[in-house]
């Protein structure tokens, strides 16, 4: 078998979340209240650590109050909340970007064969025919990994690790480096070469011939539900996870409800198709007994982890850096990979460089996917529209194996509530086995889906009652005065899904004036009048941000002035260089063009988390803040020192610390870092005033002060109790061809609030970026598999993705409600143009079409046949 369970348990039943939702206390003095029943102690004990909030029930805390960081104004406005053009671009659009497969021109390549069915036992591997081609350096197949393990002590051919444990998680799988004895699906790594270059290395991949014994395929989720052939010849009925959580009692209020909805929906699957597929390069230092690494990931600090782990090596022997990457939307979270561990330990092997990157056909049949999911929905509301019980039953096609856990479900499951007010809720999944492609988060992670489900849910309110879709969504809104809000639920973080802060009733206004909504009748007579057919749609979201963890900074000022800011997680283009140094810049009172930000590089920092769920604002921003806010501190204690006032009396103004109304009394930022650093030696005359002969300071104190250190730095690490939560309302424009079918976007309205904006224009291109994902999401983009596994479109020619031309220009607006979670008030928006995209189009094409929209993505010909049905 080419599979490991998770743990030795066997099933139990699923755990059960119960609270009844409400808002929470915001002082000490109120009552605690209980959250939840516990899990069962079998389940919980070995997650504890990891799942707080699941393992024992809680009470909930007070709202937490954050930390402070002391904010600068240069040149009396602050750099936080400017839209300060982007220091990183002109490098990467003048050709001066470094990725991956940019590096390591000297270094040998690899390549590997993958399995061409989608389930089977290997039963032979032939390499006779590859032995003889020139620049063949190495053929390896699992049994070389496991003897390799054998006479070295390393883990390489131990399962890949399961990331995220869960206690729902109950038959959680895991594949191989390299195929054990079986495949699961089709692009199953089984063969890696080594070649002088990537060429010989493709032509030996090409003449290994493998042989399968062919097993039974279970492709889609309702085969996977029936159970009849399984994935896993170990997990009954291919069920990985079974999970349910409940807000009072969903069924009891449905029963008595006095309109009730059921909804069947259906979701497809997708891919991330980020620009620049995965890569690695791994250079062994046999004198040092160092391993050095390049991944295209976005999380160098785990890599470095899980690869030190595999080939048992001591962390601080391992460096990983992140160059340039070219897009991530979540596939590069997943860690580590085949190849990360394959190629280091080939490198190490053979005492040479080792590079492979992935190809366009690669990404499709061996990374990850995400978005596939049924849904039924079963709602009960009274006759203003107001929502007194929901049931929601989701079924999860986890792909072949699970090494990200069930993070996906789970925030479908949590994020599926919205900006609502939901009554009684009960949600339940099921995540299930296939012989695919394995499901991983991708940008939005199971929110769009969620979205999908409850505005679907609303619309097909509105349509009953017969009244204004924006008016059912406003009747269950959760009003300001009640944040704190609690939906009693637990979130992918294993702390309560508790809303922070935010206007839903304002942000929908702002949307309704930005697109018209009032107006659109008119709109849509005028059209009709012309024999043409258009919609408006609408869909709102709340998403969980800034989980944890912690992530960390470290701040420096050299005697140039120069600012140095290292983090710990990876940049894909979010604009990392610029957002963090305007932060740092504020903070520290330097301008922006003397601060250098640095990022997944261990070298530089060895402590971090990762860049995914929308957290790099959250974290990074805020550790950026707390960190450059002690390097604050001790250059205004130095300087004091050395201008003989006290330190609140003074002030940093470009570079310059100076007294408040006496600027004329000043010492530069940068002399002040020299006399942080008492030396021995002079360098330079900067260096020469710090000297043991240059005068000042008492002889009979030491030079370094028993709780100081030397230099003008800090290292500071932020970690929030629990997630923020951004919020956004779209709508859209859409015409729909009365004879082709044909789908057009005329316009797309965006409202969003992430909280304190630190730079509104890299916002504005994130939800740019968004919204050209969600459309692909609801118009264009799928991965088609055959009844026997095999993917039909892996390839830019079959699976479609929008042109520049289909996507629409981008209308936004932005509401800021400030998180009292962090010092910054900062929320994410990374996957916020995403998230409602299959939402709003379903929403505008019923509304253009008079028919109901039950499955996405929906095109033309889908539409057309839908038409011909005469509805959903």
């Amino acid at each position: 078998m080419s599979e490991t369970p998770a743990d030795g348990t066997p099933a139990k039943k699923a755990p059960t979340r119960k609270a009844a939702a409400k808002k929470v206390p915001t002082t000490p003095a109120a009552a605690p209240r209980r959250r939840a029943k516990p899990v069962p102690p079998a389940l919980a004990s070995p997650f504890a650590p990891v799942l707080p909030g699941l393992a024992t029930a809680e009470p909930v805390a007070p709202q937490p109050v954050p930390r402070t960081v002391p904010r600068s104004f240069t040149g009396g406005s602050s750099l936080v909340g400017s839209s300060v053009v982007r220091r990183e671009d002109a490098r990467l659009l003048t050709g001066g970007g470094r990725f991956l497969d940019d590096l390591g021109r000297d270094a040998l390549a690899a390549a590997f064969v993958r399995s061409t069915v989608a389930h089977g036992r290997v039963t032979d591997i032939d390499v006779t025919d590859a032995l003889d081609v020139d620049g063949l350096v190495a053929i390896y197949t699992y049994e070389d990994l496991a003897a390799a393990d054998a006479e070295h002590g390393t883990r390489v051919a131990e399962a890949l690790p399961l990331l995220i444990p869960h206690p729902a998680l109950t038959h959680g799988r895991t594949g191989f480096a390299l195929a054990r004895d079986e495949v699961k699906y089709m692009g199953e790594p089984v063969v890696m070469v080594v070649a002088t270059d990537r060429y010989v290395a493709e032509d030996v991949a090409g003449r290994i011939r493998v042989g399968y014994e062919t097993l039974p395929a279970v492709v889609g989720i309702e085969q996977a539900r029936d159970g009849a052939a399984l994935v896993h010849a170990d997990v009954p009925g291919n069920v990985a996870a079974h999970l349910v959580q409940e807000v009072g009692d969903a069924r009891a209020a449905l029963a008595t409800a006095p309109h009730v909805l059921d909804l069947d929906l259906d979701v497809e699957r997708s891919a991330c198709t980020p620009l620049e597929g995965k890569g690695v390069l791994a250079r062994w230092h046999a004198d040092e007994g160092r391993l050095q690494m390049w991944s295209s990931t976005q999380t160098s600090t785990g890599v470095r982890a899980a690869v030190a782990a595999k080939l048992g090596l001591p962390l601080v022997k391992v460096d990983c850096i992140t160059p340039d990457v070219g897009g991530g939307f979540g596939v590069k979270i997943v860690h580590p990979w085949p190849e990360e561990v394959l190629v280091p330990w080939a490198a190490r092997r053979l005492g040479a460089a080792v590079k492979w990157t992935e190809d366009r056909r690669e990404h499709f049949v061996s990374s990850a996917h995400e978005r596939r999911q049924l849904q039924r929905v079963r709602v009960g509301f009274d006759d203003d529209g107001r929502l007194l019980g929901l049931d929601v039953t989701l079924w999860h096609d986890n792909g072949a194996y699970t090494p990200y856990g069930i993070i996906v479900p789970i925030i479908t499951a949590t994020q599926l509530l919205g900006p609502y007010k939901p009554g009684a809720y009960r949600v339940e999944f099921t995540s299930l086995y296939t012989n695919t492609v394995i499901v991983t988060p991708y940008r939005g992670a199971g929110r769009p889906q969620g979205v999908y489900a409850m505005e679907r849910a609303m619309d097909a309110i509105a349509k009953h009652l017969g009244k204004d879709r924006a008016e059912v969504r406003a009747t269950n809104f959760i009003r300001p005065e009640e944040f704190p809000y609690d939906q009693g639920l637990t979130f992918q973080d294993g702390r309560p899904l508790i809303y922070d802060s935010g206007d839903y009733p304002q942000m929908l206004d702002k949307l309704k004036a930005l697109v018209g909504w009032d107006d659109f009748p008119a709109v849509r007579a005028e059209a009709a009048a012309q024999g043409r057919r258009v919609g408006i749609g609408i869909a709102c979201y709340v998403e969980g941000t800034g989980v944890g963890p912690y992530e960390g900074a470290h701040v420096q000022v050299e005697t140039s002035g120069r600012v140095n800011v290292a983090i710990g997680l990876t940049t894909q283009g979010q604009g990392h260089e610029t957002a963090f140094a305007q932060i740092a810049a504020d903070v520290l009172g330097v301008r922006i063009e003397d601060v250098h930000v640095t990022s997944g590089d261990t070298r530089r920092f060895g402590y971090a988390v990762g860049t995914f769920a929308s957290r790099a604002a959250v974290m990074s921003g805020n550790a950026v803040g707390l960190a450059a806010g002690k390097v604050r501190e001790k250059a205004l204690r130095i300087a004091a020192d050395a201008l003989e006032v006290s330190a609140s009396d003074l002030e940093i103004v470009d570079g310059d610390i100076r007294v408040k109304g006496a600027p004329a009394t000043h010492i530069p930022l940068k002399t002040v870092a020299v006399l942080s650093n008492p030396l021995r030696y002079a360098f330079d005359a900067s260096a020469a005033a710090a000297t043991q002969f240059a005068g000042g300071g008492s002889p009979d104190t030491p030079p370094v002060a028993e709780d100081d250190e030397p230099g003008l730095e800090g290292t500071d690490y932020y970690s929030p109790v629990r997630s923020t939560f951004a919020s956004g309302m779209h709508a859209a424009v859409v015409e729909t061809d009365p004879e082709t079918a044909e789908i057009r976007v005329l316009r797309y309205c965006v409202v969003h609030d992430c909280g304190t904006l630190v730079n509104p224009m890299i916002v504005e291109g994130q939800v740019h970026g968004g919204v050209a994902q969600g459309v692909g999401g609801a118009l264009y983009e799928r991965i088609a598999y055959d009844e026997n596994g095999q993917i039909l479109n892996a390839s830019f020619m079959d699976f479609l993705m929008p042109y520049s031309t289909e996507v629409p220009t981008i209308e936004t607006d932005h509401l800021e409600t400030p998180s009292p979670l962090n010092p910054l008030g900062i929320k994410g928006a990374g996957e916020a143009g995403v998230i409602p995209g299959m939402a709003v189009f379903a929403s505008a094409i019923e509304d253009a079409e008079g028919l109901t929209v039950r499955r996405m993505p929906i095109s033309p010909s889908e539409l057309y046949d839908l038409r011909a049905a005469g509805g959903g």
